[in-house]
């Protein structure tokens, strides 16, 4: 069979796959058995079984189900609850008020989550109704919280970038540290669009001052103490230089099981509940990520990667331009796909253009993330959209509508990580300078 063929028929596989309820871990493996019975010659069982078992024990993966667990201990906990309390005071005073709370809750949150479910779902849980009863607008107040919850992928330590690290075999402290400043910039394009949107329509915000019970800054800072405590614990020791990834992961567990206890959250119950929700998403991810695995080894016998890289390069296409394609076709994938399963699924076949293009794999991940972002807010299989449905009982598409403004920033982020790639490299050139 030739390339066109090859290529036509696993297209037909995965999609196949995909659409009639398939899991996407066996989709992908079904795609991969189709790909190597395309060369008769080859040991089929033998290449299945070596990459399954060469994914499935990724030292670099063994932070991925520490960080879940992190983030289902603390979901548990009062963390987001003091988190309103603590930062309600300090953002009344801004163009927009609360709506704040949305953001800057989301981006700290997200320092301690790496999840953007998980963000979403722990701060909308305390924040809407709260928004709701003081008289916000709901489409800003769901729209903002849609689009900061994906800062729970960007913002490390992130899930997503453990996954794009261990399948580019790049190194997970030096994303983690690449994706602080796009963060700290995206959250802050959302709040100048808050303070915007607010001050010409007034209307999207109560007349009357919040009722807020008065405290003091030291008070308010208190609240959400424990939440810096985290962070420094779990960011400062991978980027001063004492933790890998993995053991800040730990560091991470331990520091949110005492937090946990502190809060009086912690139980056997939810200690239980806890541990079996990340050991079921952690399965999930594994899952997807060997059969993630078999693909791109299918994919290297086939030929494909190397021969879609040529076919690119005959077109003689600007790194632009190619970002561009790459971007429009990333957002039609994150219409059908979450955005693990985005990954994993397309890092095989895109990463020879990307080096080819001589695009540096650590912004490239970064800009890969925001594009992944875009897909978590976009119908029909936005799983923000998802969540805040859930919170909220809205139809799924007035949600997306009230989101589109967020989505638009995200995509001015790619476009100025694309013209100011040092946004997203200064701080790993620079921590990394001696190495």
């Amino acid at each position: 069979m030739g390339v066109f063929e090859v290529s036509l028929l696993l297209v037909v596989v995965l999609f196949g796959a995909l659409a009639s309820g398939l899991w996407v871990a066996l989709a992908l493996t079904l795609t991969a058995l189709a790909a190597l019975l395309t060369r008769p010659a080859l040991p089929d069982a033998q290449i299945l079984a070596t990459s399954f078992w060469s994914a499935s024990t990724s030292w670099d993966l063994t932070a991925l189900p520490m960080f879940i667990w992190m983030g289902e201990i603390l979901f548990r906990s009062k963390l987001s609850e003091d988190l309103f309390a603590g930062l309600a005071p300090l953002m009344r005073r801004l163009p927009g008020r609360l709506i704040h709370v949305n953001i800057v809750g989301c981006a700290i949150f997200a320092a301690i989550s790496g999840s953007s479910a998980a963000t979403t779902q722990t701060i909308g849980k305390i924040s809407l109704p709260e928004l709701k009863e003081r008289g916000y607008d709901e489409r800003i107040a769901m729209g903002s919280l849609a689009g900061s919850g994906t800062l729970g992928l960007l913002i490390p330590p992130s899930i997503i970038l453990i996954v794009y690290g261990a399948a580019v075999e790049e190194s997970i402290a030096r994303l983690f540290i690449a994706g602080v400043v796009p963060g700290i910039v995206l959250a802050l394009l959302f709040m100048g669009y808050v303070a915007l949107i607010t001050t010409l329509k007034p209307s999207l915000i109560p007349a009357a001052a919040d009722v807020i019970v008065e405290e003091s800054a030291f008070r308010s800072l208190g609240r959400i103490l424990p939440t810096i405590l985290l962070i420094a614990g779990v960011i400062g020791s991978i980027y001063g230089g004492i933790a890998s990834p993995t053991e800040a992961a730990v560091i991470g567990v331990i520091l949110a099981l005492v937090i946990a206890r502190a809060q009086n959250a912690l139980n056997w119950q939810s200690f239980r509940e806890g541990l079996m929700a990340a050991t079921r998403v952690s399965a999930m991810i594994a899952f997807i990520l060997a059969g993630a695995a078999v693909v791109t080894t299918a994919m290297g016998f086939t030929g494909l990667p190397r021969e879609l890289a040529t076919w690119i390069g005959s077109l003689d296409l600007s790194p632009f331009a190619l970002l561009a394609a790459l971007t429009v076709f990333f957002m039609v994938l994150g219409c059908f796909l979450d955005g693990i399963s985005m990954v994993v699924l397309t890092t095989s076949v895109i990463m020879p253009l990307v080096t080819q293009a001589g695009f540096d794999l650590v912004w490239f991940g970064i800009y890969l993330v925001i594009v992944v972002e875009m897909a978590q807010i976009t119908p029909p299989v936005g799983f923000n959209l998802f969540v805040i449905q859930g919170l909220t009982g809205q139809n799924i598409f007035k949600i997306a509508a009230a989101t589109a403004p967020f989505f638009g920033l995200l995509a001015l982020m790619v476009v100025l990580l694309a013209v100011f790639p040092d946004l997203a490299l200064y701080l790993p050139r620079t921590m990394f300078s001696g190495g």
